[in-house]
């Protein structure tokens, strides 16, 4: 099982409504990412719109593109593009950087 972290920026004037959209993400959505191997998935928000991600899958490569495949993770992506600063018109799940991970308490 590996953990994945990384950054992204929202928009600040955006926050709040981002983080409302992530109330009732679509069913559809969660689905997708169970079945893709997304486990554990997090994120964090600070007020000036950084944006921390977490999960945890047994195959990043495999977890991501197996979003990528789906029809819903378009969707979700276009809609959610508008919130993000810095993604030169990319969609914002191939914004996802890993960090390193240089600690871990178990």
């Amino acid at each position: 099982m590996r953990r994945v972290s990384f950054l992204l920026k929202v928009k600040a004037d955006r926050a709040e409504e981002y983080s409302a959209r992530h109330a009732h993400v679509w069913p559809d959505m969660l689905a997708a990412l169970r079945e893709t191997g997304w486990r554990n998935y997090s994120l964090f928000l600070r007020p000036d719109g950084l944006l921390v991600g977490y999960f945890e899958t047994d195959d990043l490569d495999a977890a991501l593109a197996g979003m990528a495949s789906r029809e819903v993770n378009t969707r979700w992506q276009n809609e959610m593009a508008q919130f993000f600063e810095g993604l030169g018109g990319g969609a914002p799940d191939e914004g996802i950087t890993p960090l390193q991970e240089v600690f871990h308490l178990d």
